[in-house]
């Protein structure tokens, strides 16, 4: 087992380029990657990495031993689904990310329902609003809200998502309501911006009778979380974007109310991706369809006798 773990840790520095990133995923410290990697080379043989102060760069021999190293851990991975798919003794872990709003609401209350069902199984789940690499990260899986670029991971539909314009009644008084996309930016309205390091110019794509149509926008306020903005915006200090489900019970007790109503926000996606190879893992098709059958109760239910304009 210990050569299986070496291999592991070996894949993970290759695929992170970072020997206490990979350590990170792994749970581990810094010293025991580096002694993995360096029993690895002993019994190899050969140098897999080239270590500078500041970087780390695989070897030819590196590139070589992960294409094999790869397909050996999917191998075993494949094997041990086999087992707890025909025993159905499902266990092990599953690594999920979900953006902040989404996990919090219709994610995080039902895992521990999911662990009373089946209790070998343990749940990793990471929040954030930033851009995941399923990939990269060593994930299982990861729930994705907007609209979706070429990916190669495999894409499970959850539900579409309206999404609205909306600002406190102490803002649309003070400032007054848009019409449109026009108004907005004419009008030089705060604009609440969801943005994260390294994400381009925002912009705001808005339904128009020509079609749908990107504003540039701006306000006082950023952040890379989602709760945050609608915090700011339930405060009187702009105006968000955001799906309705997200601020349904603000718009039902009046603490915001709509905007821009003649051109509405394009609605987004909420989708579970998932690598290709990881469907087959038993464990991984049980969580995903226990979890995607709660988040569409969920939805269904914030958005329940929700009266909108339009």
């Amino acid at each position: 087992m210990a050569y299986v773990n070496n291999i592991k840790m070996f894949v993970r520095v290759f695929e992170l380029g970072s020997m206490s990133a990979a350590a990170r995923d792994q749970r581990t410290s810094p010293a025991v990657a580096s002694a993995r990697i360096a029993e690895l080379e002993k019994h190899l043989g050969v140098r897999l990495f080239n270590r500078t102060t500041r970087r780390l760069q695989p070897t030819e021999n590196g590139r070589l031993f992960y294409e094999g190293a790869r397909k050996v851990l999917e191998a075993i991975d494949d094997a041990e689904a086999a087992v707890m798919a025909s025993t159905r003794n499902l266990r092990g872990t599953v690594f999920v990310a979900a953006p902040l709003g989404v996990g919090r609401r219709f994610i995080a209350p039902h895992v521990p329902e999911f662990k009373d069902e089946y209790p070998q199984i343990d749940v990793r789940l990471r929040l954030s609003d930033r851009k995941i690499d399923v990939i990269g990260e060593g994930l299982d899986m990861a729930f994705h809200l907007g609209l979706l670029e070429d990916s190669t991971l495999k894409m499970r539909l959850v539900a579409e998502c309206p999404r609205i314009l909306c600002a406190a009644p102490a803002y649309v008084a003070a400032r007054g309501d848009p019409a449109d996309g026009e108004a907005l930016v004419q009008g030089r309205h705060d604009c609440l911006n969801l943005r994260f390091p390294g994400a381009p110019e925002f912009q705001w794509t808005l339904v128009t009778p020509e079609g749908p149509r990107r504003y540039e926008v701006a306000g006082p306020f950023e952040t890379d979380d989602g709760d945050v903005l609608t915090g700011w915006a339930l405060d009187g200090r702009g105006i968000v974007m955001k799906p309705i489900f997200e601020v349904a019970e603000y718009l039902r007790d009046g603490r915001l109310v709509p905007v821009a109503h003649a051109t509405p926000p394009v609605p987004v996606q909420l989708s579970c991706l998932t690598q290709h190879r990881r469907l087959r893992d038993p464990k991984i098709r049980v969580f995903t369809d226990f979890i995607v059958a709660k988040c569409r109760e969920e939805l269904a239910r914030a958005m329940d006798g929700l009266a909108l304009p339009g």
